[in-house]
């Protein structure tokens, strides 16, 4: 991206918070716009200072890091177009992912995520792309919760107005490719993938590529 990107960096971590500030700062294409130490203040943050990213802990005192999420997303803050959501934590935990995810975050780091994972995962999340570690990518796509309880009737439904390729794409979201490998895989050009991509997120009511894959996850074979 040509512009700056502004990144609000929350956790209840002093250390923490300045240690990600400045790997962030330290970025020409990066500015940190400012810091919280809980959801609460997350929130009111956000809204004043309108960032691109929001890179948040889940775990903090008052209200953590998925209620914010929750929060943000009523008040309209991450709407596409608006901030987008990076949570970060030292659990890579299935609750977690899957909560995160189907909320609304754009990705999920693990806080000992190289620089260039961090970093890398801030200028993919402002792009509007899917922004995930590897580990935890690697256990999307392996389908870490074999066990998954069968989708519900409301699942279903948003799936119900999707194009026989809308679905084609959504699954391809699913299996973590991006618009151009889409494209190659479709054989179509990239501005109609992109075109794909956001009616499937129109019509499924999905906030984000990352959210998209978690409702395919539950829901396509």
């Amino acid at each position: 991206m040509s512009e700056q990107i502004s990144v609000l960096v929350v956790d209840d971590e002093p250390i923490i918070r300045a240690g990600l500030s400045a790997i962030l700062d330290s970025q020409a294409d990066i500015t940190v716009a400012g810091t919280a130490n809980d959801g609460e203040e997350a929130v009111e943050a956000c809204a004043r200072l309108r960032p691109n990213v929001l890179l948040m802990d889940i775990r903090m005192p008052r209200r953590d890091g998925l209620w914010a999420l929750a929060e943000l997303g009523r008040r309209g803050l991450t709407r596409p177009g608006r901030s987008r959501v990076l949570m970060l934590t030292t659990f890579d935990l299935d609750e977690y992912v899957d909560d995160a995810l189907a909320a609304g975050a754009s990705g999920f780091l693990l806080k000992n995520s190289s620089y260039e994972e961090l970093t890398g995962a801030v200028r993919a999340a402002a792009a509007g792309h899917s922004a995930l570690s590897p580990a935890v990518t690697q256990r999307i796509i392996e389908g870490h919760l074999s066990g998954r309880r069968r989708p519900g009737d409301q699942e279903l439904a948003r799936l119900r107005d999707l194009t026989e390729r809308e679905v084609d794409v959504l699954r391809l979201i699913r299996d973590g490719m991006s618009n151009a490998e889409i494209a190659e895989r479709l054989v179509v050009s990239l501005h109609t993938v992109k075109t794909h991509v956001s009616r499937v997120l129109t019509k499924t009511g999905c906030q984000s590529r990352a959210q998209a894959a978690v409702l395919a996850r539950n829901t396509l074979p």
